[in-house]
């Protein structure tokens, strides 16, 4: 299925300049939820994953189901002061501006295959901060997963030598 027929552009958000790729119409559509949902299980299956890890919040959408499918835990990435356990957290840049993610200290295991997931790679900052929080709890970060990636903005230059793969990408 082509996924990206299920993409709208917004443009001039959420400043003027971005052309948002909104997801909302895949959401809306069960039979290309289900394709995007079985694409990235699929793709995170021959990672060996052993955990999930989905970004606050659009990765909470594909990640939870994507851990069900493949039969692993899941752990949400989140805003500052949003988890209520003890975290580590890290800031990190945007196209405009900078942002800090958090992650609950017990949320890995030293040692454990973890995926990163998100509904789409941008410049690779957000999917960045994800791996070092996960990497700083002793995690191995399998690879990087998303539905879309806006591959003319060079985010998986960001993510080093992680395995980033993706269901639809635009170069």
């Amino acid at each position: 299925m082509d996924l990206s027929k299920f993409l709208r552009d917004v443009p001039d958000f959420p400043k003027p300049g971005i052309v948002f790729k909104d997801i909302s119409p895949l959401l809306a559509d069960p039979r290309a939820l289900r394709a995007s949902i079985e694409g990235l299980a699929e793709l995170m299956s021959k990672a060996r994953v052993e955990r999930v890890i989905g970004i606050e919040s659009r990765g909470f959408i594909f990640g939870v189901p994507v851990a069900l499918e493949l039969g692993v835990g899941f752990t949400p990435v989140r805003k500052p002061k949003k988890l209520p356990w003890k975290t580590r957290s890290v800031e990190y840049d945007l196209e405009y501006g900078k942002d800090r993610l958090e992650i609950h200290e017990d949320g890995v295991e030293p040692g454990q295959r973890v995926a990163i997931v998100d509904d789409l790679l941008a410049t690779g900052g957000t999917a960045k901060a994800a791996t070092v929080l996960t990497q700083g709890l002793g995690a191995v970060v399998a690879g990087c997963f998303f539905v879309v990636e806006l591959g003319f903005l060079g985010g998986r230059k960001k993510l080093g030598g992680h395995v980033v793969e993706s269901l639809v990408r635009f170069d």
